[in-house]
């Protein structure tokens, strides 16, 4: 993704990983042949040859005139997820990658997680010498409250471990702040309700200079979801309100001047949603 600016911030994606996924790994119910349907839009940006869709793990940089700010912080590396790939014991050169996009960790200023799911929690720490330490020593990292306290009760051994690892050392270090929902970060980012996908996911809003985007997180987890808003993943807690979500959001920022940047989207991954008939399709190149 190119950086974009959005009035007087500047934003842009950095990369953990990125590729193909088998539709019925992200949409357990949906044929081969429903996702054929949208190959004219999807095409190749999300979607492959041979019918894979196309998605990314990354993190959002956002900048201000004074601060840098992560939303989500990918998989990260040397963490244990009990073998269950993707996820588990990566080495990635991530970290160098946000180097080289001009962000050296101890220059981020805020981290926004928009759930405490794996895949977005784990560069929240880091591995040295056998200790989970912040990544980002100098930053508060915002949770949603709502979010922490539902997954800090839960006793399921892979999300104790993810809590373990990822979240709980930024809290020993004093560097966590449990928020509202709707919290305002600074006077051009905010945070969005958008609950289903998890209890206390969040959605983080953009409005500067008359400019206005949106990061979606996992209200939606591909494109395609846009046109297909009842297509859904095995892993939304709350099935219903997750449908409902993705609806009131598309009918929220549809024909808008609002960049739609998708937290798995591949690239090029920002765009708008734009009507088509009695729905929606994401036109990539609207921006």
């Amino acid at each position: 993704m190119r950086e974009l600016a959005i009035g007087r911030l500047r934003v842009g994606a950095v990369v953990e990983t990125a590729g193909p996924t088998r539709p019925t790994w992200l949409f357990p119910s949906v044929t081969a042949e429903a996702v054929e349907r949208h190959r004219g839009w999807l095409a190749p940006h999300f979607l492959d040859a041979e019918g894979r869709l196309l998605q990314s793990v990354h993190t959002f940089v956002v900048r201000t005139a004074d601060l840098t700010v992560l939303v989500d912080t990918c998989i990260g590396n040397d963490k244990d997820r009990g073998g269950r790939r993707p996820f588990h014991m990566l080495r990635t050169a991530f970290l160098d990658t946000l180097r080289a996009a001009g962000v050296a960790p101890e220059g981020v200023d805020v981290v926004i997680c928009t759930h405490l799911h794996v895949d977005h929690v784990g560069w929240n720490t880091r591995l040295e010498s056998g200790r989970w330490v912040p990544t980002f020593p100098r930053a508060r990292y915002l949770f949603a409250r709502r979010e922490w306290e539902h997954w800090t009760a839960e006793d399921e051994e892979g999300t104790q471990r993810i809590m373990a690892d990822s979240v709980a050392p930024v809290l020993d270090a004093g560097l966590a702040e449990l928020v509202d929902m709707d919290h305002r970060v600074t006077d051009e980012i905010c945070l969005e309700p958008t609950p289903g996908h998890t209890p206390g996911h969040v959605s983080v809003r953009l409005a500067s200079g008359g400019a206005d985007a949106v990061i979606t997180g996992d209200l939606m987890h591909h494109p395609v979801q846009i046109a297909e808003p009842t297509w859904q993943t095995p892993f939304d807690s709350d099935e219903a309100a997750a449908r409902e979500t993705r609806r009131a959001f598309c009918a929220r920022y549809g024909d808008r001047p609002v960049t739609v940047l998708g937290t798995h989207f591949h690239a090029p991954t920002a765009g708008r949603i734009v009507s088509h008939g009695e729905g929606w399709r994401f036109s990539a190149d609207a921006t």
